[in-house]
């Protein structure tokens, strides 16, 4: 755990999470996390998707409870099965997680992933003939704007982990979509089962690859300073005078401007810098300001109004910090829209300036923070950051340094 760190201290006032499904991996990871720190919380996210799943989180409380471990515990009452539900599962299941984290003070959320869901994600991207920066699999450190997710077991098999359930008298849940084999993963375990020795050949590439990657992400931040290209605290990145060789960089930009996830596709975001002309991609508008390219949020693509809370984020990339002195009642948050004063925009365009966060007031405009303007002063106390889901470059871990399988 320490080749994980840094961590903070060990204190009530900042429990370490840990994502705790029920099943042997997360389970196995609780059990061992209690030997390593006194002051832990666990997050059980139920999807409701399948009848028996409630008795099962309330069982897995109880298991977790016996290990002296206390819970939190969140269904998610809005999916529906169909097309896509194991991507919108998980993409709802890391954004329950990551809030329950922000609601009580954890900074580091463990994960139960461990070296055979790395061998099958790697081979699942070979298939896919992903890039090399994919082939680095799951990292085993990756920092979002608030929250570190840290998946310390890539190096251990899962039947290590079984086995110390067992031999430890620890009892868990087994998910019977777990041998479904209209799943990809599943077919790949399956396949693994029948040629162990291609599973360790998936995971050493993963591991090689991860290696690589890190490697990789260092020479980027240098090259991006070396070019002048930058993000900027507005949501906007310049990108410089030249797209001709920046393409990599720009995928890279596009998706923190965009609040995006994942990566735009290589193609399509060769043939934007080829153009050379102003067009939109990934909820992206590319322009050209001054002999300089700059990629803006797509203001058809921004999210509409929401209401100020502390810890709300807007349009996936904006965070707002409320202190508890601050009325915010009927204030909303959304783009800034055209009609910034010129001279406030302190040289920008206007269509800059629109993409802009902007507080309001019954339908009026009464501060862009970024711009330094605010009508009602009582809500200068009132702090929006940019911060993109998924950093530019760097801030992960990947590679066997980390541990051994």
């Amino acid at each position: 755990m320490a080749s994980l760190g840094p961590w903070v201290p060990d204190s009530p006032d900042c429990p370490v999470g840990i994502a705790v499904s029920g099943g042997g991996d997360s389970l196995c990871l609780a059990w061992l996390a209690t030997y390593w720190r006194k002051n832990l919380l666990a997050f059980i996210v139920d999807h409701g998707l399948r009848p028996e799943s409630a008795a099962e989180a309330t069982l897995t409380q109880e298991r977790l409870r016996a290990l002296g471990i206390p819970s939190q515990r969140v269904t998610l009452s809005h999916l529906k099965k169909g097309p896509g539900i194991a991507e919108r599962a998980r993409t709802a299941r890391y954004a329950a997680l990551v809030q329950m984290c922000r609601d009580h003070g954890c900074v580091d959320l463990l994960l139960g992933h461990q070296a055979d869901d790395q061998a099958e994600t790697v081979a699942m991207r070979q298939r896919a003939k992903s890039g090399a920066r994919g082939l680095a699999g799951m990292a085993w450190v990756t920092a979002l704007p608030d929250v570190r997710l840290v998946r310390p077991l890539l190096g251990v098999s899962r039947v290590a982990l079984r086995n110390t359930l067992l031999q430890n008298r620890v009892e868990w849940v087994d998910d019977p979509s777990n041998e479904d084999r209209s799943s990809e993963r599943v077919r790949v375990r399956q396949a693994f089962r029948l040629e162990p020795t291609a599973q360790l050949d998936a995971w050493l590439t993963g591991a090689r690859a991860g290696i690589a990657r890190m490697q990789q992400e260092q020479d980027y931040a240098q090259h991006l300073l070396d070019q002048g290209q930058t993000l900027t605290e507005f949501g906007w990145a310049c990108l410089g005078a030249d797209l001709t060789t920046a393409s990599e960089q720009v995928r890279d930009l596009l998706r923190a401007v965009g609040g995006q996830g994942y990566l735009p596709s290589s193609d399509r975001v060769r043939a934007l810098c080829r153009s050379e002309m102003e067009r939109t991609l990934a909820g992206v508008q590319l322009t050209r300001y001054q002999q300089h390219w700059f990629l803006l949020r797509e203001a058809a693509a921004q999210e509409s109004f929401v209401s100020v809370a502390d810890g709300v984020v807007w349009d996936r990339r904006f965070v707002v910090s409320v202190p508890s002195t601050v009325q915010v009642e009927g204030l909303s948050l959304g783009a800034a829209g055209l009609g910034v004063p010129r001279a406030a925009r302190r040289g920008w365009p206007a269509r800059f300036c629109a993409t802009l966060p902007a507080l309001w007031y019954n339908g009026k405009r009464v501060a862009v923070p970024h711009l330094g303007l605010w009508d009602m002063q009582h809500l200068k106390q009132i702090t929006i950051t940019f911060r993109p889901p998924t950093p530019l470059c760097g801030g992960s871990l990947y590679g066997a340094e980390a541990g051994r399988i």
